[in-house]
């Protein structure tokens, strides 16, 4: 058994800060008290130490209670700079009306396709015309920040390009949650293959959060090889990568996520096929 500590008794030596105080939150110490036993005769009374030019108390008057410092109060939660990110079980995005789209949700998609699926393109139109703020986040442009020593996939898919395009997804991942944190839906495109782990769905996963809603992107071979030819720089990739890339991304056939063809079909309405994909993922999500 403790001893019962009683209320006013003297701070035990080395006792933690905190110490006697409800919730572990520190207490300032009152005033020093005047001890009750009386003086040696004709001793002065030790009363507290007077500043100079400070104003005197009477001495039959209470002393003034000690000022609080300032570091005392508790901290503010909303400091410039500080925005606290949801858990990643959260969920993302309410129920809207049938019919409707996706409404005013805050959600994350995440857009896959093939190199020449027009993913950037089409999130981009679909972030800027919804009625809420919705932001566009692309992988590419992220990996692309890395101006010196960037390591190019073209160039063989080696630890290095591996090493940042897992630091592209990390950082896209942590911005999705940072605009979700403020209300802010977000919407990431990325060429995420169904049978490499390394550019699968998990990483999104663990980094966004179980409420990403993946939409697959996947236009014809002839369409692709199309949209391929008219890029430019790192971007444009050769045919047989291009064929290569478009026949693997065939496995996400019966993998259970939405896919949109758009071969026959412009940015606008492409567009808005997603918004009625994502409004149907919303109310019934799928299993990934």
């Amino acid at each position: 058994m403790h001893p019962t500590v009683q209320t006013g008794a003297p701070r035990p030596p080395h006792a933690p800060p905190g110490w006697g105080s409800p919730g572990g939150v520190p207490q300032h110490p009152a005033a020093p008290q005047h001890p009750s036993a009386p003086h040696p005769a004709g001793a002065p009374h030790p009363g507290p130490p007077q500043h100079p030019g400070a104003p005197q108390h009477p001495a039959s008057g209470p002393h003034p209670a000690a000022p609080q410092h300032p570091a005392a109060a508790p901290p503010r939660g909303d400091l410039t700079g500080h925005v606290p990110l949801p858990p990643v079980s959260a969920p993302l995005a309410p129920p809207v009306e049938h019919g409707a789209g996706t409404g005013a949700a805050t959600l994350a998609v995440l857009l896959i396709g093939p190199a020449g699926a027009g993913k950037t393109t089409v999130a981009r139109h679909w972030a800027q015309r919804r009625r809420v703020p919705t932001a566009h986040i692309s992988l590419d442009d992220v990996r692309e920040w890395v101006c010196s020593g960037f390591a190019d996939p073209q160039s063989g898919w080696n630890e290095h390009s591996e090493a940042q395009y897992r630091l592209a997804r990390r950082t896209c991942g942590f911005a999705a949650r940072n605009f979700l944190a403020n209300g802010i839906s977000c919407i990431v495109d990325d060429a995420v293959f169904p049978d490499r782990p390394v550019v699968g769905l998990g990483g999104w996963k663990r980094h966004v959060g179980p409420g990403l809603l993946p939409v697959v992107l996947l236009p014809g071979l002839e369409v692709v090889l199309e949209r391929n030819a008219e890029r430019s720089g790192n971007r444009r990739l050769s045919d047989e990568e291009v064929a290569a890339i478009h026949g693997r991304m065939a496995g996400w056939y019966g993998s259970g996520l939405p896919i949109i063809d758009n071969s026959t079909y412009d940015v606008e309405t492409t567009a808005r096929v997603l918004d009625d994909v994502l409004a149907r993922a919303i109310a019934s999500p799928p299993t990934w």
